[in-house]
């Protein structure tokens, strides 16, 4: 057997060679993915933010810091605006904090009158961008806007002085989605302040119907020799229609207070919702405190337009009223009107029916305006039919409207058949609602009152006094 060759030392360790194409590219790609992450995991904090905070602020607060890392700048600054174009200070942010906050200051400074709202989204950019590039001296500076169904809310800058700072167009679409997001955060904030808004108005609202519930009155009294029947249906809420029947000696009871005489009411404030209800509320108190003077329609309406003219002047409304009172041991009825539409009549031993009117001014028109004064002495089976012009103006699915000779004609129509005033009252209003159309809100407030003199009333009326 041979001898085995000797050993030879070893040497000094090879050096490594440089890195081979393969192996650069994949660092390269390493390092792309581990920003990729990175920035998606940027995004994803924003997007939980986003459907996360209820307080707007703590949403805006993160929206500079990831801008900022994002882009891979030194700071990032939101400029927000209000819906109607002003500075909102309140919402200013910027990162980092210690080197904005002399920034921050001076934005917060700026007048509401230096920034050119009325001039439109380029004005205001031409503004803000020079004022934050002043302000952050020689450092780079980006910027785009927030904008919110398609109205500028906001600008976003993004600002570094480093050098080697570069600006691509990965960088520009992930400051635009920061913008977009924060433009989304805005009208979410703006949705809920409008839909806590409505609440608060609903339930104001809700509250005005209740009120005003409470005055119109719940059921009609009893009156002696008469059948009644009253229905109000607002168009909002709260309607600024109005009817009542008022005892004039409100001290009575029993029999006493059904053969007293009644004041009869039907009255109506030019508009609707909240401001007509509340007129009317008042105009109720001024009516019920004068029928306790006893004076006749004529002269109550007079003291009644004088006592509410100051108040009707201010609100720049005025209101319709039909007066009238009933006594129903002589069936004789007075009457006045203040420019309201004239209440239809029955007569049933003519087999026709009339309009009850009597000249005067609208409330609240004119001060030293005069009423005149109507009276007459109704007999069995006459029918008389109060109504607001809610009622004659409602519009039909053509687009016409119910007028006043289509409710005549049902009127008459009702009252030959011999229905009580309930049954005319529910038959007029079913053929209103068949006119308008189902599930179609009325236009204006609609308000009737039917009062039938009872047909078995045989007593001879007395002369007019």
């Amino acid at each position: 057997m041979g001898s085995p060759p000797p050993r030879r030392p070893p040497g000094p360790a090879a050096l490594p060679g440089p890195l081979s194409a393969g192996a650069s590219l994949r660092q390269l790609l390493d390092s792309l993915n581990r920003e990729q992450r990175r920035n998606q995991e940027l995004l994803v904090s924003l997007a939980f933010g986003l459907r996360s905070f209820t307080n707007l602020n703590r949403f805006l607060e993160l929206v500079p810091l990831v801008a900022s890392r994002l882009v891979e700048a030194e700071g990032a600054v939101l400029v927000v605006l209000h819906p109607d174009g002003r500075l909102w200070r309140e919402r200013l942010q910027a990162s980092p904090g210690e080197r904005c906050a002399e920034l921050l200051r001076q934005l917060t400074a700026l007048g509401d009158g230096q920034l050119p709202i009325q001039a439109g989204e380029e004005a205001v950019v031409a503004l803000l961008d020079p004022l934050l590039q002043r302000l952050l001296g020689p450092a780079k500076v980006i910027a785009t806007s927030v904008v919110v169904r398609s109205r500028q809310r906001g600008r976003l800058y993004v600002f570094s002085a480093r050098r080697g700072f570069s600006w691509s167009e990965v960088h520009r679409r992930h400051l635009q989605l920061v913008a977009d997001l924060t433009g989304v955060a805005l009208e979410n904030d703006q949705l809920q302040e409008d839909s806590r808004r409505h609440e608060r108005l609903d339930r104001q609202l809700s509250i005005g119907a209740e009120i005003q519930a409470q005055l119109l009155p719940d059921h009609c009294p009893k009156i002696e020799g008469v059948d009644l029947a009253a229905r109000c249906r607002p168009a909002f809420q709260v309607g600024g229609d109005y009817y009542d029947f008022i005892p004039t000696r409100p001290q009575a009871i029993g029999r006493r207070r059904e053969r007293g005489r009644w004041a009869l009411v039907m009255g109506d404030v030019m508009g609707k919702g909240v401001p007509a209800g509340l007129l009317m509320t008042l105009l109720r108190g001024m009516l019920r405190a004068e029928v306790l003077s006893g004076l006749p329609p004529d002269r109550i309406l007079h003291d009644l337009n004088q006592l509410a003219q100051e108040d009707l002047a201010q609100s720049h409304r005025f209101v319709s009223l039909f007066y009238s009172d009933y006594d129903p041991r002589s069936r004789l009825l007075r009457y006045a009107n203040a420019a309201h539409n004239p209440p239809l009549i029955w007569r049933n031993r003519l087999g026709q029916v009339e309009r009850l009117d009597a000249p005067g001014l609208l409330i609240g028109l004119q001060s030293e305006a005069e009423y005149g004064c109507g009276q007459l002495a109704l007999e069995p089976g006459d029918v008389l039919l109060y109504y607001t012009d809610g009622v004659t103006e409602a519009a039909g699915l053509g687009g016409d409207r119910f007028d006043e000779q289509r409710l005549l004609g049902l009127f008459k129509a009702a009252c030959r058949s011999g229905l009580a005033a309930q049954a005319i009252l529910d038959q007029l209003f079913a053929r209103l609602d068949r006119f308008v159309g189902p599930d179609r809100q009325l236009e204006d407030d609609a308000s009737m009152v039917v009062l039938k003199v009872r047909e078995e009333l045989m007593l001879p009326p007395l002369p007019p006094g």
